[in-house]
Order: C-alpha cells, then sequence, then structure tokens
C-alpha cells in the first residue's frame, strides 16, 4: 500500500518525484473522454520507467493467442485495447543538452489532476548537467466538448540563463503494446505529412483495419505574444513532427500551445478521414486553449451536478469517491452503443478486452441513477447487438438450438479471453447479464424494453442454463459441474453455489418477462417466440422442473450456503491468520497452493446475498457474511464493495467504512500492488455503490425508492442525488436528520426506514434523525 497522493476535496496531488511510483502516477493522472484518453506520461523525453500509452476507443487488435496447448473451443485471439499514436510529444533541448527528468537534477516537482476542470497540471524545476536551470508548467486536457481533441499549454521560463531552446512537437506512430502475446507492433503508416500548418500521420491496425488520423498544430508564445516562426517540418517512419527553434531569456516565459486530434474510421469514412482530422483540428485551433478550457470547466460543472456524492468530515473519503466518479465519466459517456466500459478504460492495457461482465453487476447501477436514461439502455443494447455472437460461442462449447453464452472478454462479442477456468467455467457471466435487465427495468419502469430488446436476450441465456445443468442420478437433482465462480481461487468446482442460484433465476425471470411481454403486447410476444423457434410448452416445462429440483450445497450446522461441494474439506485458516509477507497471494503464492487453501479472492456466496437479499432473512444474511468475510483475501478490486453493502446493511458500520476506503482508494493508494498497470475502472462504480447503497441504504422494491441511511463514525455528513423515475432527488444526511429534496416536477413516494412518505414536486422532506445507526 502507497500513501503518497495528498489529501484534496477536488484535486489529485503528487509532491515530490519519486521514479518508482512513476508508472503508478502515470494511471492515476490518466485523463480521457469517452472517445479518447491518455496516461499521465510526460510531454517532453523522459528515458527512465514509463508505460507510454494512448487510446481510442473502440480501436482493437486480435493478438494471437499465445498458450502451450490448444483444447477445442479456445478462442483464436487476445483482443488488445491499442496503445495508439502518441501525440503528446514536445521534446525540448535547452543549450544543446536535452529536457530529460531522468538524467537531469530535479529540484521541485508536483502533479495535479484537477477533477473540476478535467486537467492534468505538472510544474517542475530543473538543474541540466550544464547548469542551467528552468522551471516548466504544463497542462493539458482531452476535451469533453470536442470529444476527437485534446490541447496542452507548456510553458518554460529559464532561470539563470539566455540562449536557444529547441523544440519537437511530434506525433509517434511507432508504438507497441507492453502487452504484446510476440513483441509485434500492431500498426502500420498510411501517410505522414504537412497540411498548412498542420502535421498529419495516418495509421492502419493490421488485420483489423481501423484507420487512425491524427493531426496536430505548434504555436509559440513568449511574454503572452504569438512569435512569428514558422514550423520546420520532418517525418520519419510513422512519425511526423514540427521543429521550432527560439531565442530565449532568463526569466521570459515561453509557452507552446499544442492542439492534437485522433479521429477513427469507426467514425468517418477511411476517404475522408484526414479532411475530417484537419477540418476538427481548425475548430479547435480557433477556439483557442483558453476557450476550450472554458468549455471543459461547463462541460464537467454538467457532470457533476446529478453525479456528485458531497462527505463532510473526511477528507480522504471525499476526495477518493470523487476520484472515482471522474475516471468513470473519463471512460464513458453512454453517447455511443458500439462502446463499453473496459476494466481498465484508458488507464491502460491489461486485461485485454473492453467488456466484463463488472459492466452489468457494478456499473449500470451508477449509471441509472447519475445519467440520462439512454446511457444505461446503452450499455444494454450493446448486449443486445452481441446476441448472435453469444450464441456462436455457445455453439463453439457444444451448445445448441440458440443457448447464448456471452463472453468473459470481448470487443466485438466473441469470447478472447483464452484461459480454460475463465473461457470454459467462469459463466456466472451470463447471470450478470440478465440481472442488469432485470435491475434497467425495476429501475426505470419500462417493461416495454422487454419486448423490444430484452426477452431475446434472456430467452438464449435461459437456453444456455438448461443446457448447462444435468441431473444427478445420486442426488435426485439438477446439478452444475465444472464451474469457475466469481471466487477465481476455485477453479473446477461442482455446484458453485452462487452460479446456481443465479441460474435458476434467470429461469425464473424469463419465464415472468414471457408474461409479462404476453400481458402488454401478444403480438410482439407471437413474433419473438416465431424468431427464437421456442417451443413454449416443452421449454418452461423443463426450466419449472429444473427450478423446482435444482441442488444447492448448505451446510445445516453452520447455517450457512456452501461456496461449492467440499469447501469445507479445506483447511480453514482465517485471513488475520495469514502472515503479511504472504500478501498478496496472487503474487506470494503458487497457483496450486491457492486452489488448495480456503482463501477466496471475492465475494462469491456474498455476489448472491448482495442481488438477491430480499429473499434471505438478516440471520441467514449475517450467518453468511461473518463465515465468508475472514476468509475472503479481497484480492479483486470488485470485493470490497460487496462487503461494505452487506456490511452497512447488517449495522457493523466499522467494518462498511474499513472496506469503503479500501475499494475508493485502491488504486490511489496501490492497495495491491498493480495501480502501474492501469486503474480498475469498473470497479470504480463500487465505491457510488457503497455510499448510496452501503451507507445510504438505496434499493428499489415494488417500483417504490427505499432508503435506509447509516452514518459512518467519521463523517459528519454526506450527501447524493439519484434520478429515478424523471424524478431528482438530492438526500442529505448527517446527525441531526435526513433531508430528501425533489428537484423536478414529479411528486414521488418512496419508503424511508420502512414507511412510506410522499416527497411533493419541488418540496423538501426532513426526519428526524433518532433512527439513524452510528
Amino acid at each position: 500500500m502507497k500513501n503518497y497522493i495528498k489529501y484534496n476535496e477536488w484535486q489529485i496531488i503528487e509532491e515530490g518525484f519519486d521514479p518508482h511510483l512513476n508508472k503508478i502516477s502515470e494511471s492515476i493522472f490518466s485523463l480521457g473522454n469517452g472517445r479518447m484518453g491518455q496516461r499521465a506520461n510526460f510531454e517532453e523525453q523522459y528515458t527512465g520507467e514509463t508505460l507510454q500509452g494512448n487510446y481510442v476507443a473502440g480501436v482493437y487488435y486480435p493478438d494471437k493467442t499465445r498458450v502451450g496447448w490448444w483444447k477445442n473451443g479456445y478462442p483464436e485471439y487476445f483482443a488488445k485495447v491499442l496503445n495508439a499514436t502518441n501525440w503528446i510529444g514536445i521534446n525540448i533541448v535547452v543549450n544543446d543538452e536535452v529536457l530529460d527528468l531522468n538524467t537531469c537534477k530535479v529540484l521541485d516537482f508536483s502533479r495535479v489532476l484537477d477533477m473540476q476542470l478535467g486537467t492534468l497540471t505538472r510544474r517542475f524545476s530543473v538543474e541540466l548537467k550544464n547548469g542551467n536551470v528552468l522551471d516548466v508548467e504544463t497542462i493539458r486536457f482531452c476535451s469533453l466538448v470536442d470529444d476527437e481533441a485534446g490541447a496542452i499549454k507548456y510553458t518554460i521560463t529559464p532561470h539563470n540563463f539566455d540562449g536557444k531552446i529547441s523544440i519537437e512537437s511530434s506525433l509517434d506512430g511507432d508504438v507497441k503494446n507492453q502487452d504484446s502475446n510476440y513483441d509485434e507492433k500492431f500498426w502500420t503508416e498510411i501517410s505522414a505529412k504537412q497540411q498548412d500548418d498542420f502535421a498529419l500521420l495516418t495509421m492502419e491496425t493490421k488485420k483489423t483495419a481501423f484507420w487512425v488520423s491524427s493531426g496536430i498544430y505548434t504555436a509559440i508564445h513568449q511574454d503572452g505574444i504569438a512569435l512569428n516562426v514558422k514550423p520546420k517540418f520532418s517525418t520519419k517512419e510513422k512519425y511526423v513532427a514540427q521543429q521550432f527553434t527560439v531565442d530565449v531569456k532568463k526569466d521570459q516565459a515561453t509557452t507552446i500551445y499544442k492542439y492534437a486530434v485522433n479521429l477513427s474510421s469507426e467514425n468517418h469514412d477511411k476517404t475522408e478521414l484526414e479532411n475530417a482530422a484537419v477540418e476538427v483540428l481548425k475548430t479547435v485551433v480557433a477556439k483557442g486553449f483558453d476557450q476550450m478550457l472554458k468549455e471543459q470547466a461547463a462541460a464537467w460543472t454538467t457532470k457533476w451536478q446529478n453525479g456528485d456524492v458531497i462527505i463532510e468530515g473526511d477528507v480522504a473519503a471525499q476526495q477518493a469517491i470523487r476520484f472515482n466518479i471522474f475516471q468513470l465519466h473519463q471512460t464513458y459517456t453512454g453517447e455511443d452503443a458500439r462502446l463499453n466500459i473496459g476494466p481498465k478504460g484508458f488507464t491502460g492495457e491489461k486485461y485485454g478486452g473492453s467488456t466484463y461482465w463488472d459492466t452489468e453487476a457494478y456499473c449500470l447501477p451508477f449509471y441509472l441513477a447519475t445519467a440520462p436514461q439512454q446511457v444505461s439502455e446503452n450499455l444494454l443494447i450493446y448486449r443486445y447487438n452481441h446476441l448472435e455472437k453469444a450464441i456462436e460461442n455457445a455453439e463453439k462449447l457444444g451448445f445448441k438450438d440458440g443457448a447464448a453464452l456471452y463472453p468473459m472478454v470481448t470487443i466485438n462479442g466473441e469470447e478472447c479471453h483464452n484461459e480454460w477456468e475463465i473461457t470454459f467455467e467462469e459463466i456466472h457471466r451470463n447471470g450478470a447479464i440478465a440481472f442488469a435487465i432485470f435491475n434497467y427495468i425495476r429501475y426505470t419502469g419500462e417493461q416495454k424494453y422487454l419486448a423490444e430488446y430484452g426477452l431475446e436476450v434472456l430467452i438464449g441465456i435461459a437456453r444456455f442454463w438448461a443446457q448447462r445443468i444435468n441431473w444427478s442420478i445420486e442426488k435426485e437433482k439438477y446439478v452444475m459441474l465444472g464451474i469457475t465462480g466469481p471466487n477465481e481461487y476455485e477453479n473446477n468446482v461442482n455446484n458453485n453455489w452462487y452460479t446456481s442460484t443465479i441460474a435458476t433465476w434467470c429461469l425464473k425471470y424469463t419465464i415472468e418477462a414471457i408474461d409479462l411481454v404476453k400481458a402488454d403486447n401478444p403480438q410482439e410476444l407471437n413474433q419473438i417466440l416465431a424468431k427464437t423457434k421456442f417451443d413454449t410448452v416443452k421449454e418452461i416445462t423443463h426450466w419449472q422442473d429444473i427450478i423446482t429440483k435444482m441442488f444447492y450445497p448448505e451446510d445445516e450446522k453452520l447455517g450457512i450456503f456452501l461456496q461449492q461441494d467440499g469447501y469445507l474439506d479445506k483447511e480453514q485458516v482465517l485471513v488475520k491468520d495469514l502472515p503479511a509477507v504472504d500478501r498478496p497471494l496472487n503474487q506470494k503464492w503458487s497457483w496450486d497452493r491457492i486452489l488448495r487453501s480456503c482463501f477466496i479472492k471475492q465475494a462469491d456466496v456474498l455476489q448472491g446475498i448482495y442481488f438477491f437479499e430480499e429473499d434471505y432473512d438478516i440471520e441467514t444474511i449475517r450467518r453468511n457474511y461473518d463465515f465468508y468475510e475472514p476468509r475472503t483475501v479481497h484480492e479483486s478490486s470488485l470485493s470490497p464493495c460487496v462487503h461494505a453493502i452487506i456490511a452497512a446493511k447488517l449495522g457493523d458500520l466499522d467494518r462498511a467504512y474499513e472496506f469503503y476506503l479500501r475499494t475508493s482508494r485502491l488504486d490511489l493508494d496501490d492497495y495491491n500492488n498493480d495501480t502501474e498497470d492501469g486503474l480498475h475502472i469498473t470497479s470504480m462504480a463500487g465505491t457510488w455503490l457503497s455510499v448510496v447503497e452501503g451507507f445510504g441504504g438505496m434499493r428499489i422494491k415494488n417500483n417504490q425508492l427505499h432508503l435506509h441511511p447509516v452514518l459512518p463514525k467519521k463523517w459528519k455528513s454526506y450527501a447524493f442525488k439519484i434520478g429515478f423515475r424523471q424524478a431528482i432527488i438530492t438526500v442529505k444526511v448527517d446527525e441531526q436528520k435526513v433531508s430528501l429534496k425533489n428537484e423536478s416536477e414529479k411528486a414521488l413516494t418512496l419508503n424511508i426506514f420502512g414507511e412510506d412518505h410522499t416527497l411533493q414536486a419541488n418540496g423538501v422532506l426532513e426526519l428526524n434523525s433518532q433512527i439513524i445507526a452510528h
């Protein structure tokens, strides 16, 4: 665990330069706008340890699978989020010496990520080997308004010398992915050229043939006045640059303005791609840096109006949740149903793909409550558009008749994860997609979604479960064999409780969905049944039989659901008894040792209890929580938030707060020693869930919003907004009262602490805090 980020409510601040922390900071200070993004690499040359990364949404490469053996059903490739053209490069030579923080003496250094403005500012003072001392300040951002563009303001001020500074503003397409399986570079050059005062570089991905056209314009100012200097253009393979040489004087500021665009063939015709890049570049250059920055600030103000969570009395907690929300908004805007939320977003390459079950299980609730309805609907439509691929994925594994298995990892709907215990066995991901449809409908009340998109997906998923389950003669029950549950520290187990539970829930919900569509629009139902060749009597009869006769492992003596068959045969050791030197297990133990242990990577049984808590009484929840949490090492980013929510429900606010801090500061404090690979974007939604569903007790039951707030000891108050069925509600909780403010023209009946209340249009409702437990 690192602890070098300074606490601040609206900023992420690093003071002092430690090269050993640089890759971690490159992740933490990343920027994005939903269409493009970048790690916090330095603009100037840096020969120290770094992971250079610029990314363009929707562009990928099918890197050939690297395994020592092959099995039927393995994906042939692992889709990689591509490191794309580096557009930020501004190499500086001062009196013939290269500015490089790895080789010069760093006198002062700070980095600031401003979450209100969406900007990254870096300030440093250095002494070069020739004795020259200079100050540098850089400000850059990826524009939310012009989402194919970014801008940089780079200011150099000499301290003790006059002389010359050479500036090379570049586009570098000669990049490669750190995670390339065969050290292959994935890009080829289409063109590199000068057009007027612009430099353009167009690159093409191998195999997938995506084109990305990047363009830059660079201007030099001194003392606030533009210099009349024309750039000298230079090119080499996959590289184009604009070069300037300027005279500088002691204490005189020289400012470099760099405007850049990245346009892809996903959004533009290839024949017009370069022209389109030039037009976007002209637009942002005409605006200028200050106007772009003003628009950026206004766009972020709008984002924060409905998405902010305000915590009083705990700066570490406040900073952390805003950081998580900020990164979610930088990654996904919901404007394009072809895009999804990658586990690393625009901050790194690890894991590959752009879509995991994390989106449905963790991210969807955040967008349901904080963004226009179309945003969350687009996340579901993304899966609907991949239904045929999901059916193909199932067919590759031997399933038939329209059974659909959604991939564990994908970009285009095709499974591209190549570890057998994940590809073949971690099939609970199917259930998360069905649950997301249910979650969307109960939150929005939009049952028409079932007929338009949802029911086809549910039928495909239900068919998969019906074929994946088999009858056990010995048990005289249906069983599910050869599973990897959410706890990935268990592979190839039988009767994983969570997977079996969500499988039968899917069957039940699909039957219910058929009845709902039949009641609303029987003609549309008939069309869906015909399209899917659904045998109503035969299939539903079989599903009902499975629902009635499914086997779920339990231990009656302990009163718990067993994670899987034989779990109690393992040596039962608690995490508190593990030596610190053994943590994290996935970096210290052999895989064999992990698989034989009782230790749990992330919520497994508790994931099911979180989803379906209404099915269990409070003591059942408590027994399972008290048994499984002490055995959980939380070495998945998805784990702490589920435990925080359940702990808050159980009234254990100390543990809930501990898990909240862990999930919210996971990357800021590098809890799991892996932040340098990129941030854990999808689990960041779990931070929001920890506050709103955990401490706020927010649930949707019977088409009604329910709240049961509690207040952590360290907080004076907290507040959040919920958009629910055309109403926007601000909830504030402090030691004296719970206040609700309706910021809409629609009255709302909601349940607080188990009692119904009416919140009038534009009205305020306050309740005494006597029932708020600490």
